[in-house]
C-alpha cells in the first residue's frame, strides 16, 4: 500500500469506515488511470481506453484555475454533487465558497477509485465535514441519501457538476445516477412547496391543539374488518354494498365522505381529517354526532377540532408533532406522506390492526366529468351561490376545468378524467398497500382501478397504538419548549459544521421549525441562512407568546 493511499484511508476511515475498509481490500495496480503532469505541475488522471491512449480528465494547462474557473458558474446552490473524483481539483475549489454548505461526489469502480487515492493525497476532501462520496452506489442509494440529506431551506439550490470525461466512459451508471438524484428532488421539491405555503399555519395549529387535549380518552379499538370511505363519485352506487356489511365492518370515513354518510343513514364509527386549512371545517357543517371520535393530525385547525366532544390526536408527518410524541405525550403515529386523506384513513385502518380493509369512493379521477359523491358539502355550497348568470352547472365545470391537465382516460363504456395531482395520489396509495398488515380490498368504482401489488414483509411496527397522558400541563411543555428555541446557537459559518455541533435535542428543535422556516424564506428569499435561522427563531417565539399570553 502506497504512502498516498494509506493517508486517503486513515482520513476516509474516520467519517466513513465501511468504504475505508472497501478501498483497502481493493486493488490499487488495476491501471484504469494514467498520470501526467500539467504544465503548472499537478499529476493529471487520464482514463485509460481500450484502444490504447489515455484521455485526461482535467486541463493540461492549468487544472487549478480550471476548476475555480468552473466553481465560479455556481449561483445559488449550496448543495453540490460531482460526478467523478478525478484530480478533485473544481471540488477542492468548491470548498473556497462559504455559500457551498454540502459536497457529494459520486464515481464508480472502486478498483479505481483506489487507483485515483494511490496517486496522490486527498486530505483537504475527507477532512472537510462537508464532504461525502459515494463509490459504486444504486439509484436507490443516491435517492436515500440526497432526500436525507438535501434540506433546501437551509442550503436552497442543488447542482450537479459532471466531470465530462469521466461520465462519457461510463454513461449508463452516472445516468442511473442521475435518476436517482432527480426521483429525489422531486420529492423533496414537493415538500417544500408545502411547507413554504403551510409552513406558519401548521406551527399555529400544532401550538393551539396542544391546549385542547383533554385527558388521554380511550385506547384505540382492535380490529379484524374495515372499511374506509372517500368521497368519489363512485360513492353513490357503493352505498348499497356498504349498508350491507355495515354490521360487520369498522367503517372510517375521511372527513369529505362524512356528509355523504350521514345523509345515507349510514353512521361512521370513525372520522379521519389532516388538512390544516380552514376549508376542512366545512366538512362537519352538518353536523358531527357526539359519540364518533374525530381523529385529528394534531397539524390540523383547531376550529375543526372543536367540532368533536374528544378529538383524538395523531402524529402525522409534521416534525413538530413527532417532538410532541417524543417529549410530551405519545401519540398514535398515522402516515399522512400520501397527501390526502384516503391514505391517511387507510394508515389509521392499518395501525388499529384491520386485518382486511374495503375502500369505497377511492376513485383519484373524475367520471363521467363529476367530482365528488352526492351528499358533500359542495353540493349545498353551490346551491346557495348559484345565479342566473352563473347557473349550478357553470360553478361545477369551473371547479372541474380549474386544472389545466386534465387526461380523459377510457374505460369500457366509460371514461373519467385524470390530473397529475390525483394520479400522484392513486400512485402513492398503491406503492403503500403491499407493506401493510391489511388486506386491501378496492370496491369497483367508475373512477381509475386501484393496482393493489402482491404483500410484502411489513414494515416494522415502531409506532404509538395508544394515547397516553402528558406529564406535565400543556402550557408548561410549550414554555420549556420556547426555552430551548432560545437556546439554540446562532448559525455562523458553515451549515454542516453548525449542524454537527447541535445536541440530539437542539438538533430534535431545530427540525420542528424548518417547515416554519421554508414558509420565511418563501416570502424572503435572499436571507443566509444565519439569518433564517435568526428569523425563525422571532417568529417562532412572538406566536408562542401571543398563545401563553391568552391562557
Amino acid at each position: 500500500m502506497g504512502k498516498f493511499l494509506k493517508a486517503n484511508l486513515q482520513a476516509l476511515a474516520k467519517t466513513d469506515p465501511e468504504l475505508g475498509a472497501r478501498l483497502a481490500a481493493a486493488t490499487s495496480h488495476v491501471r484504469r488511470y494514467g498520470f501526467v503532469r500539467s504544465r503548472s505541475g499537478e499529476p493529471i488522471p487520464a482514463l485509460s481506453a481500450p484502444a490504447g491512449g489515455a484521455r485526461p480528465l482535467h486541463s493540461l494547462v492549468d487544472p487549478v484555475r480550471e476548476g475555480r474557473r468552473l466553481i465560479s458558474t455556481v449561483k445559488d446552490a449550496g448543495f453540490l454533487v460531482f460526478f467523478g473524483l478525478g484530480g478533485g481539483f473544481a471540488i477542492t475549489a468548491a470548498l473556497e465558497r462559504e455559500d457551498i454548505q454540502h459536497i457529494l461526489i459520486i464515481d464508480y469502480d472502486i478498483h479505481g477509485i483506489a487507483e485515483l487515492l494511490d496517486s496522490k493525497p486527498y486530505l483537504d476532501l475527507w477532512q472537510e465535514p462537508r464532504v461525502h462520496i459515494l463509490v459504486d452506489p444504486r439509484p436507490e442509494l443516491i435517492e436515500g441519501y440526497i432526500f436525507e440529506h438535501y434540506q433546501p431551506v437551509l442550503y436552497r439550490g442543488i447542482q450537479v457538476i459532471p466531470l465530462r470525461v469521466r461520465i462519457e466512459a461510463d454513461p449508463e451508471r452516472f445516468s442511473a445516477a442521475s435518476t436517482g438524484i432527480n426521483a429525489a428532488i422531486t420529492r423533496i421539491s414537493g415538500d417544500y412547496s408545502v411547507q413554504a405555503h403551510f409552513g406558519t399555519r401548521w406551527f399555529s395549529n400544532i401550538l393551539r391543539n396542544l391546549l385542547r387535549m383533554h385527558p388521554a380518552p380511550d385506547p384505540l379499538p382492535a380490529l379484524n374488518q374495515a372499511a374506509i370511505c372517500a368521497a368519489g363519485p363512485s360513492l353513490d352506487m357503493q352505498l348499497p354494498r356498504l349498508a350491507k356489511k355495515r354490521r360487520h365492518c369498522f367503517l372510517i370515513a375521511t372527513d369529505t365522505s362524512l356528509p355523504s354518510l350521514l345523509h345515507a343513514g349510514l353512521v361512521p364509527d370513525a372520522v379521519v381529517s389532516i388538512d390544516c386549512q380552514h376549508i376542512s371545517y366545512y366538512h362537519f357543517m352538518q353536523g358531527l354526532p357526539g359519540h364518533i371520535p374525530l381523529y385529528l393530525d394534531l397539524a390540523s385547525p383547531p376550529v375543526v377540532a372543536s367540532r368533536a366532544l374528544h378529538p383524538r390526536f395523531f402524529s402525522g408527518g409534521h416534525p413538530l408533532t413527532r417532538y410532541v410524541s417524543r417529549y410530551w405525550r405519545p401519540l398514535p403515529l398515522v402516515d399522512t406522506s400520501g397527501g390526502n386523506v384516503t391514505y391517511a384513513a387507510l394508515s389509521l385502518a392499518d395501525c388499529l390492526g384491520a386485518e382486511q380493509v374495503e375502500v369505497y369512493g377511492a376513485d383519484f379521477a373524475y367520471p363521467l366529468g363529476r367530482t365528488y359523491a352526492r351528499g358533500t358539502y359542495l353540493y349545498p355550497f353551490f346551491d346557495a351561490r348559484q345565479t342566473r348568470v352563473s347557473p349550478l352547472e357553470a360553478l361545477w365545470s369551473a371547479l372541474l376545468y380549474r386544472s389545466p391537465e386534465l387526461k380523459r382516460i377510457e374505460q369500457g363504456d366509460s371514461w373519467y378524467y385524470e390530473t397529475p395531482t390525483l394520479s400522484r395520489y392513486r400512485k402513492l396509495l398503491e406503492e403503500k398497500t403491499p407493506f401493510l398488515r391489511s388486506q386491501v380490498i378496492p370496491v369497483e368504482g367508475l373512477g381509475a382501478p386501484l393496482r393493489i401489488r402482491k404483500q410484502q414483509e411489513p414494515l416494522p411496527q415502531g409506532q404509538q397504538r395508544s394515547f397516553s397522558r402528558a406529564s406535565i400541563p400543556a402550557q408548561d411543555f410549550i414554555a420549556a419548549y420556547r426555552k430551548k428555541i432560545c437556546d439554540l446557537p446562532p448559525l455562523t459559518g458553515m451549515v454542516q459544521t453548525y449542524l454537527q455541533g447541535l445536541t440530539e435535542t437542539q438538533g430534535a428543535v431545530l427540525t420542528t421549525l424548518l417547515p416554519l422556516a421554508a414558509a420565511i424564506q418563501h416570502r424572503t428569499p435572499f436571507l443566509s441562512p444565519g439569518e433564517l435561522i435568526e428569523a425563525v427563531r422571532d417568529s417562532s417565539l412572538k406566536k408562542i407568546d401571543t398563545l401563553l399570553d391568552r391562557i
